[in-house]
């Protein structure tokens, strides 16, 4: 089973990159990326790590702007000691700590103040941190009950404490990730109800279409399916796990890449040079 789509403790994860891999051990899965937001912290630990039969992708989910809104695109295959990767991640985490910041000081406003400090002591650390740590902390000071009612009444978008982000273009950061021997792909293009823009992202070079995903029902990921082919783009999937009690609950081996879709993309990969 395959999964090409997981976080770790490096992001927004519950879990260390060592208790993810025995998780992703214990639910039978042969194939996982770990995919943090803009780093790739927990892939280079995990790698360190004994993995037995588990074939472990180097990957990555970065933060894209498109039209003033988050773009997610997912990196595959890539070298993480790229020079041009981290440094475009580096100015990433910096504009990551000014969100916090902002974000903090737009919460006091509203009567909701937080502790930020252990959020952007992370960051110094170099975890990736964005709206999901505001929203533990959020729940941390008795705002709210849980992560979902943090971002419905403040962080989504056009929420009160919303702060937006300044960041690269989508097809930036597909260039980035070819620079880094990588393969790129749109992540959970269902969430973004934003189709028109993929037909150009595919001009641009993209080289996939997340169309496996726990936010797909059969119908979305059929739809996308058919994109992918008529736009000539691979496909990728995964279940996007963060852990079990966060807002985004799947579980690991629930939602699974077919071997023929990552074939493809391994072989791909393999012409290019990355991996």
């Amino acid at each position: 089973m395959i999964d090409l789509h997981s976080h770790t403790t490096a992001s927004d994860g519950l879990l260390s990159p060592a208790a993810l891999l025995d998780a992703a051990a214990a639910a039978g899965l042969t194939v996982l990326a770990i995919t943090d937001h803009d780093t790739t912290a927990g892939y280079i630990e995990a790698r360190r790590l004994p993995a037995g039969r588990l074939e472990i992708v180097p990957g990555i989910e970065i933060s894209a702007v498109h039209d003033g809104r988050d773009l997610h695109v997912l990196g595959y295959f890539l070298e993480p000691s790229s020079p041009t990767l981290a440094a475009f991640l580096d100015r990433q985490r910096t504009d990551r700590r000014r969100r916090v910041l902002e974000m903090t000081e737009r919460l006091e406003l509203l009567g909701h103040p937080i502790d930020a400090q252990p959020i952007l002591d992370a960051a110094d650390r170099g975890r990736s941190v964005g709206r999901p740590q505001v929203a533990n902390a959020l729940v941390a000071a008795g705002h709210v009950r849980s992560r979902d009612e943090a971002f419905q009444r403040f962080l989504e978008h056009g929420g009160p404490a919303y702060v937006p982000r300044r960041g690269a273009s989508p097809a930036e950061v597909i260039r980035i990730i070819h620079d880094a021997g990588g393969l790129a792909s749109l992540a959970h293009p269902g969430v973004y109800n934003r189709d028109h823009a993929i037909e150009l992202l595919a001009s641009e070079g993209l080289d996939a279409i997340e169309a496996r995903h726990s936010d797909h029902d059969a119908v979305t990921e059929s739809r996308y399916r058919r994109m992918a082919a008529r736009l000539g783009l691979l496909v990728t999937g995964g279940s996007d796990f963060h852990g079990n009690d966060t807002h985004r609950a799947s579980s690991l081996g629930v939602v699974t890449l077919p071997e023929e879709d990552y074939t493809r993309l391994r072989d791909r990969a393999l012409r290019r040079g990355g991996g």
